[in-house]
């Protein structure tokens, strides 16, 4: 019954309600203009099909599975990238917090220095003027998750990942490292490789923050069910894809 209920739901919330509305204009169209109506249509099914589980899941997956977490750690820096941050916000010790792809990136940095010794290495600007500079917000959370600030370094310039990889791989070379963990959101690995191995990199692939389950496919009816998360996700999966193909074009 609950799920039952969950999946009515998610047709009476956006995104879902626009599905049906698009479905309620192609109906009310269908008697003028039948070519108007099967356009209506199409667009109904494709955003449905955008914002389901099944599709958002499907197309990040094969993101995600393309790297896995090395079981032996060889290198001399941890590098982390940034994914969004706040700005003006309450945090402890001050302000400003890491969003949340970010700050689990920071969290398995932190666990991975205290597992190895490395230095930690972020990569992160302000991206918008609304936006918190993330390397900057990085470092301050580092030191209050108890990382020497000595072990700290910040490459807080960037705004995008061709950026990342270029300011951090000069910051590398003045510091003299060589052998980069690189770690990032499992679905963001393949584009952060081939970026930093354009910019003279070759790194260790460190993937985290997954947003699909591992394991064997299950299917259950809340697959079918529009959600704003898997618009999102969908979204995102699609950036990507979109930034691998500008890589082979350029």
């Amino acid at each position: 019954m609950i799920y039952l209920i969950k999946f009515v739901y998610s047709f009476v919330l956006p995104p879902g309600i626009f599905v049906l509305l698009l479905l309620a204009a192609s109906v009310w169209l269908w008697r003028k203009s039948r070519k108007q109506a099967w356009l209506i249509a199409g667009i109904a099914l494709l955003f449905y099909i955008s914002v389901i589980p099944l599709t958002s899941q499907t197309l990040i997956r094969s993101l995600e599975r393309q790297y896995d977490q090395p079981g032996t750690i060889q290198g001399d820096v941890i590098v982390v990238l940034g994914g969004g941050a706040t700005r003006a916000t309450p945090d402890l010790g001050g302000e400003g917090n890491l969003g949340g792809g970010a700050a689990n990136r920071l969290l398995t940095a932190v666990r991975l220095h205290r597992t190895t010794g490395l230095p930690i290495l972020f990569s992160g600007g302000q991206v918008f003027s609304d936006s918190g500079n993330e390397a900057d917000i990085a470092k301050r959370q580092l030191i209050g998750l108890g990382v020497p600030e000595s072990d700290i370094l910040v490459e807080n310039r960037s705004l995008n990942t061709e950026q990342n990889a270029v300011y951090t791989a000069a910051l590398l070379k003045s510091s003299g490292l060589t052998h980069p963990i690189l770690v990032t959101s499992a679905f963001h690995l393949p584009r952060a490789v081939r970026e930093f191995r354009l910019a003279g990199v070759d790194s260790e692939p460190f993937p985290t923050d997954y947003l699909s389950s591992g394991g064997r496919f299950s299917f259950y009816p809340g697959l079918l069910a529009p959600n704003s998360s898997s618009a999102g996700t969908t979204g995102t999966a699609l950036k990507e894809y979109l930034g691998l193909l500008a890589l082979k074009l350029r």
